[in-house]
């Protein structure tokens, strides 16, 4: 089934070409169904992007979803033309009198800032409150899963010596997760990240539960025990080059920054990267929209609770 976005969105023609089923506004308005209602905090620089990534892991939903694309209005983006903004984006003030079967919260390049020093800390405070009774169920990417973990639970993040960059493996902790199911008893997702939150502080915490794990990227998913709060530290949205683009900005940057591991077939950073993620990815995405957001939420929003 489609998603319904904003008539002109650019990302329609980008994943058109891909036969990724997108339907706009004025075509949507002639089907008599329901749609999921999700918003989208994209809290990363490069918005267009992140857009393209989210909406081909939500395409292989059979349920018709609209998306509301939102923005912290207390930060200034510098990266995304205002453009853009203006005529595919909302604020916080826009929606917040509303109710989702789901919000994403994506990632954002300040995890070496401690989560006050965030400009839009705040703000995000406030929507990360607002979920807890607006909102069905909640999915953290990356970032954000550290900081809901600091915001819902007390959990804190902790710095690495170096930066955790590359496509890993993972094994499941609880195989009759709904989250997980299909998934292979080892899977691969991409991490690129230079915090990382300590299994150990998650044990602590009795209303959360560890899924996944790596064991040398760390713990990757941990779910609420009411399944409102989902938190994802890698990004398993990511496409076939965004490792690569983040290695070729840095090393032109003159960083000394790392091959990405796991990624470049015989670590060779001229050879096409491999793509190992990508069903996990579409299934992680596809079980959320099903069993903690489509069976899980009322049919009238209003009764979000």
């Amino acid at each position: 089934m489609p998603i319904k976005v904003r008539d002109n969105l650019p990302a329609i023609k980008e994943l058109e070409k891909e036969n990724i089923f997108v339907i706009s506004e004025s075509k949507a308005m002639h089907q008599d169904i329901r749609p999921l209602k999700i918003a989208i905090l994209n809290l990363m620089p490069e918005k267009a992007k992140t857009e393209r990534h989210l909406l081909r892991r939500l395409s292989n939903s059979p349920i018709q979803i609209e998306l509301d694309l939102f923005h912290p209005e207390t930060h200034k983006s510098k990266n995304t033309p205002k453009e853009h903004l203006d005529a595919f984006y909302k604020k916080f003030s826009d929606i917040k009198h509303n109710k989702y079967d789901g919000l994403i919260i994506t990632g954002a390049p300040v995890e070496k800032l401690e989560f006050e020093e965030v400009d839009y800390w705040e703000e995000l405070k406030e929507i990360m409150e607002w979920s807890k009774h607006n909102v069905t169920s909640t999915l953290h990417i990356c970032w954000a899963a550290q900081a809901g973990l600091y915001y819902h639970y007390g959990v804190n993040k902790h710095p690495m010596e170096n930066k955790r960059f590359g496509v890993f493996e993972h094994t499941i902790e609880n195989k009759n997760c709904p989250l997980v199911r299909g998934f292979d008893d080892i899977f691969w997702a991409p991490h690129s990240r230079h915090t990382t939150i300590k299994k150990e502080d998650l044990k602590n915490v009795k209303d959360i539960e560890i899924i996944s794990e790596s064991e040398e990227a760390g713990v990757y998913i941990i779910i609420s025990k009411d399944s409102k709060q989902i938190f994802i530290t890698g990004h398993s949205e990511y496409n076939l080059n965004t490792l690569k683009q983040e290695y070729d900005r840095d090393k032109a940057k003159g960083l000394d920054v790392q091959i990405p591991k796991n990624y470049y077939p015989s670590n060779d950073p001229k050879k096409t990267p491999l793509v190992r993620w990508c069903s996990h990815s579409n299934l992680l995405f596809t079980n959320w929209i099903n069993y903690y957001v489509y069976q899980a939420t009322p049919y009238k929003l209003d009764e979000i609770n």
